[in-house]
């Protein structure tokens, strides 16, 4: 499924749409270039859980939100520079946590399986200034038919 966004405050009325659909263990993860609007996504995939504070990770790359439902937020992007970026994402335990939250990674294509089969990706592609294209990719049974 392909959709496209024309403004910031239409991503994260998509992210809070996509919220209204989780539940406890799903996980999320975003794709796109920078300033593409992973973040925006993000804030209102936290707004629909519950969460009104959410910022970019990027410096602190894991922040837990408590909420409604808690969320917590990864920025990969710094990792994904590290030659260690294994160890590293190994060291956040998510793991051990994500039983008990909704998780959302930017920047983690190619760390998501690590975690599980079953996880829904949305790219973010940009179409001008302020338009987007998101491409929903599911992952697995549990996404298989996901639909806004």
């Amino acid at each position: 499924m392909v959709i496209q966004v024309s403004s910031v405050n239409e991503m994260r009325t998509i992210g809070e749409k996509i919220a209204a659909q989780l539940k406890l263990g799903d996980l999320i993860i975003l794709s796109g270039e920078l300033g593409a609007g992973k973040t925006a996504l993000s804030q209102g995939i936290g707004r629909g859980l519950g969460i009104s504070e959410i910022t970019s990770p990027t410096f602190v790359i894991s922040r837990i939100h408590n909420g409604r439902v808690p969320l917590i937020h990864v920025d990969a992007y710094r990792l994904i520079q590290s030659p260690g970026v294994l160890l590293e994402f190994q060291d956040l335990d998510l793991p051990s946590k994500m039983s008990e939250v909704v998780t959302v990674i930017e920047w983690g294509s190619d760390l998501a399986p690590l975690l599980k089969d079953e996880f829904l990706e949305i790219t973010i592609e940009f179409i001008s200034d302020t338009e987007r294209s998101l491409d929903f990719i599911p992952h697995g049974p549990r996404w298989q038919g996901f639909k806004l």
